[in-house]
């Protein structure tokens, strides 16, 4: 087990040096090479963030009005009878437009109900199989200029609604 921790402690070094000497090799000069790419990368960052702060505001507003609860309340009654918990409801929305929001309501269901409890569990699980959908398209087919996303929202929802489904299913397994 011990290997596995030293070659990781040296993989990331490793993979720096690897480039640096291939550049070299190719007679390339690495530096301007670098200073063109970070330019290329802060280009990127000033166009999409406004789609980053618009994500954000709008996460922030459903939590704190109180729609989430409301919304959590009004299906769970439904999704109870088919063994979903609702406390897991306000997760996997805000799951689909923020990662970091979710992050932070998955650390209040960890406080309310334990890391090893079923909701826990689930909840877990569930943050590690769906994707930040929304934020994923927005982002990056804004930045990519993709016009016509056709199938993606389709094919991203119905693998995050999987997703959410083998994560109750794995949740009451353990």
């Amino acid at each position: 087990m011990k290997i596995l921790l030293y070659i990781s402690d040296f993989m990331i070094p490793f993979i720096f040096f690897y480039i640096v000497g291939y550049g070299i090799l190719q007679k390339q000069n690495i530096y301007e090479q670098f200073v063109t790419g970070a330019k290329d990368g802060l280009k990127t960052v000033v166009q999409i963030l406004p789609t980053l702060i618009g994500l954000m505001v709008a996460v922030g507003v459903l939590r704190a009005s109180g729609f989430l609860d409301l919304l959590s309340n009004l299906l769970g009654t439904l999704l109870n009878r088919f063994g979903f918990p609702s406390q897991l409801i306000p997760l996997s929305i805000v799951k689909m437009f923020s990662s970091s929001a979710s992050t932070g309501l998955l650390l209040d269901i960890f406080k309310n109900y334990g890391t090893d409890s079923f909701i826990g569990l689930a909840a877990s699980i569930s943050m590690s199989c769906t994707e930040t959908i929304f934020y994923t398209m927005s982002v990056y087919f804004m930045a990519a200029k993709v016009k016509k996303t056709r199938y993606t929202l389709a094919g991203a929802l119905l693998a995050t609604f999987a997703g959410i489904v083998a994560s109750v299913i794995l949740g009451r397994m353990m």
